[in-house]
């Protein structure tokens, strides 16, 4: 439930009542059910998207990072939370201006999705293929 409340605020735009909120809540989750738990990983990506959303970028861009290297570490090689981290990672990377390191992110992650997602109607590997025609087109100009 705090989890889906923080997630409401961040929707709404009320930052300041997030963050805050996704902070408590992953601090809970690493005590109760550990650092490397799939949830808590689950938490953390979500706190890093709330950072973003709020303009944090090298907050961000550091917790997507760490959390990339858990999930890679912690699930299956091909888990969906992975394609989605690299995803997440790509965007905070385009956001902050660095196309040079999303676009292979973007690259590699769209053609794990087409290998292990429905290629062409998996909602995130529709997602990944705009983003990487986005910053393909971005780092043209």
């Amino acid at each position: 439930s705090r989890h889906n409340l923080a997630r409401a605020y961040k929707l709404a735009g009320q930052h300041d009542r997030a963050i805050p909120l996704h902070e408590s809540t992953l601090e809970r989750e690493e005590r109760t059910i550990g650092v490397n738990h799939p949830n808590t990983l689950h938490s953390r990506h979500r706190l890093a998207e709330a950072y973003q959303a709020a303009g944090q970028l090298k907050q961000a861009i550091d917790l997507f990072e760490r959390t990339l290297v858990d999930r890679e570490r912690v699930l299956s090689a091909d888990h969906p939370d992975i394609l989605e981290s690299r995803n997440s990672l790509a965007e905070a990377y385009q956001a902050d201006g660095q196309l040079e390191r999303a676009i292979p992110i973007y690259e590699r992650t769209l053609a794990d999705c087409e290998r292990v997602l429905t290629p062409l109607i998996h909602p995130l590997t529709v997602k990944v293929r705009d983003n990487l025609a986005r910053a393909r087109e971005a780092a043209e100009k």
